[in-house]
């Protein structure tokens, strides 16, 4: 026997329960493929708090009897949302959706709700019958019949039962013509009842669908990163670099935080191993020259007689010294994110202690990281299939350590080489206690495993982003993680990393770099950059590879802001500018709303992103980017216009957010962009309100 509940006042079937001989029972109205939907409801689906989504099925029936379907919520405290109407918005008939917005963090379900709509089906078949003269007095029998058992059944404003009431006695009275009761039944006041407060008949519902609603740093961040040991970093009398400490690198706290960055990113802060330590650009020979203490070491080779993971590099303070940076950084609006990298140097304490949790060779030797042709061995990755619980144990023990000294944001480092279960076990540990714990995904690997990793708990996920640079990738790729990814993968755009710097950039071109940052801030709501973007660091360690000359990542690196922004050599205003956009414009804070538009020209792209609350009147953003950062491109951008939702019979107005200047737009627009002026658009979209645009 199927589960069944009563909701408001109609009999509701679960029709989703097991039929016999298995599979699941096809409901009275059937309600079939249903989205979004994980790998059949065996993880949850993401959302953020305040992030509207779609929710769509297949219904259908039968004959000609008309029908519907609600999608009904029910959150975190099992208490059941008020149903959400779906309705038809493609050229398929069939398929039904609706608009829904979690408010609280915790686990949810949706359900699709179907019905028979008797009242629809009525007036459907009074509209067609009485001006043939068929059934004329039977059918405004049944009618009235139909709107008594509506004003007993159904909740609705004074105004609408008031209507129903005076239509329910005019279909009753035989002395009136039936074309004055055909008419009166056809009145918006009677359509709007039907369609705002129907009668429900043979409702059903299909099976619960997990969704998991996360706070909503966990969908909008502005990412910025830099080293910690680089701000602040000077020479000292004898000529050798000192390191910058906690206490210097908060100085640069209140710069960060103007540029409209709300997530500060820190590589690992740990002890860093002193066997095999590399040199600068990557150097693996022990240091020569007048300066040994610039061999620093990568700050990833963690662990060394000071200490392992839970601890502070001596060169950067105390815990203490870490505390107050997190204390300052909150103060400017600043939340700290941390690196965690399951993996250690040669000397770290766990190599003495748990030899277990690594590999031996047959040499006796324990093996270092390799990706050939790249070799690390400053680092020693973890074994996970050697006392799995003990590995488990400590990572959740070195997560719960910075916790409770506020992180509540972890950047995971190269999550793609430990077991995906892994994440899964320890994700599931952490949530359970502390679902408010963001984790960033840095996994450049095949698909598939950065969609395991997203589906098992990643909150966030570098993209390929980085490396899309045509119209025709970027085009594919926005509509990829915005559509047919955005379940399970939240992807933020990283315009650069300390490991990456891209070939695009390496011209130093400014207008490279200003339209990577329109495209990041916008085409995601969530995005990053790496210190010395803003400066248009681009010079690469060798031609034809994508690292950086001197990278930060095995020296010091101090840079002098003040000398940049006193002669205007910096884009942090630009940045700025970028961030502020972001805040302002509730559009470029969703993810599943972009809509890609036809440019005449194959450098030109241009798409846009609208509110998903309120397609027709809501929040309209369009980004038109010529991606040639050499050349000035003229080309025609034609618009979508009924996905941004505005007639086609009316010109309207569009402010570049970026510049201030503001145009009349239609369908078809003239666009050109010189990119030694401004490479790129962004437009806000002002929506026609009467009369002649």
């Amino acid at each position: 026997m199927s589960n069944s509940a009563i909701t408001g006042g109609r009999h509701v079937r679960k029709d989703a329960a097991p039929a016999a001989g298995g599979g699941r029972r096809v409901g009275r109205i059937p309600v079939m493929d249903v989205s979004p939907v994980i790998d059949g409801g065996r993880f949850p689906t993401k959302a953020a708090v305040g992030e509207p989504f779609e929710v769509s099925a297949l219904v259908f029936r039968e004959g000609h009897d008309r029908y519907g379907a609600d999608v009904v919520l029910t959150d975190p405290r099992r208490k059941r949302r008020a149903p959400v109407r779906m309705r038809a918005t493609g050229p398929d008939a069939a398929r039904l959706s609706a608009v829904v917005t979690p408010d609280l963090v915790g686990a949810w379900t949706f359900e699709v709700q179907s019905w028979s709509d008797p009242l629809a089906t009525w007036l459907h078949a009074t509209s067609v019958k009485v001006p043939a003269g068929v059934d004329v007095e039977l059918m405004f029998t049944e009618g009235a019949l139909l709107l008594e058992r509506w004003e007993k059944e159904v909740k609705a404003d004074a105004p609408t039962r008031a209507a129903v009431r005076k239509v329910r006695r005019l279909l009753a009275d035989t002395t009136v013509a039936p074309g004055v009761r055909l008419a009166a039944a056809e009145s918006a006041e009677i359509r709007h009842a039907i369609d705002a407060f129907p009668l429900r008949d043979l409702c059903g519902s299909d099976e619960p669908h997990p969704f998991f609603v996360d706070r909503e740093r966990a969908l909008v961040t502005s990412w910025y990163e830099f080293f910690p040991r680089s701000e602040g970093a000077h020479r000292a009398e004898d000529g050798s670099l000192v390191s910058g400490s906690f206490r210097t690198a908060a100085e640069r706290l209140p710069a960060v935080a103007a540029m409209g960055f709300d997530v500060l990113y820190l590589p690992p802060i740990h002890p860093i191993g002193e066997v095999n330590r590399k040199g600068p650009n990557n150097v693996v020979q022990e240091p020569a020259g007048p300066h040994p203490a610039d061999w620093v070491g990568s700050p990833w080779a963690i662990g060394s007689r000071h200490g392992g993971h839970d601890a502070v590099h001596p060169d950067l303070g105390t815990i203490e010294d870490f505390d107050a940076f997190v204390a300052d950084a909150a103060a400017v609006g600043l939340e700290v994110a941390l690196d965690f990298a399951l993996q250690a140097a040669p000397d770290h304490p766990w190599v003495e202690a748990h030899p277990e949790w690594f590999t031996t060779r047959a040499d006796g030797s324990i093996a270092y990281a390799e990706n050939p042709p790249k070799k690390y061995q400053d680092i020693y990755p973890i074994n996970f299939d050697n006392d799995y619980p003990g590995i488990l144990a400590e990572a959740e023990r070195v997560l719960r350590h910075w916790m409770a000294h506020g992180i509540r944001i972890f950047r995971v480092d190269n999550p793609h080489t430990k077991p995906v279960h892994f994440w899964a076990d320890l994700f599931a540990r952490i949530r359970a206690t502390d679902p408010d714990v963001v984790f960033l995904s840095e996994a450049f690997t095949a698909p598939p495993m950065m969609r395991a990793l997203a589906t098992v708990g990643f909150h966030q996920s570098y993209t390929y982003f980085t490396w899309r640079n045509t119209k025709a990738e970027l085009e594919s790729y926005l509509t990829e993680v915005s559509r047919e990814t955005s379940a399970a993968l939240r992807p933020s755009f990283w315009v650069n990393t300390p490991d990456i710097n891209p070939f695009y950039l390496q011209s130093g071109t400014p207008a490279a770099f200003k339209v990577r940052a329109v495209l990041a801030a916008t085409g995601s709501p969530s995005w990053g950059v790496y210190a010395g973007y803003e400066l248009c660091e681009h010079q690469p360690l060798r031609p034809g590879a994508e690292e950086y000359l001197d990278s930060e990542k095995f020296q010091l690196r101090p840079r002098d802001w003040a000398a940049a922004e006193a002669s205007a050599q910096t884009l942090a205003p630009y940045l700025t500018r970028l961030n502020a956009i972001r805040r302002e414009h509730r559009a470029l804070r969703q993810l599943r709303n972009v809509t890609i538009h036809h440019t005449d020209d194959d450098a030109v792209l241009c798409f846009s992103k609208h509110d998903l609350a309120d397609p027709a009147g809501g929040d309209a953003v369009v980004v038109v980017a010529n991606l040639d950062p050499h050349h000035t491109r003229e080309t025609l951008v034609h618009l979508d216009l009924d996905a941004l939702g505005l007639p086609a019979d009316r010109g309207f107005e569009v402010t570049d957010l970026l510049s201030g200047q503001t145009w009349t737009w239609g369908g078809t627009n003239y666009v050109r962009l010189d990119p030694a002026v401004e490479p790129a658009h962004v437009l806000h979209v002002h929506r026609p309100t009467g009369g002649d645009a």
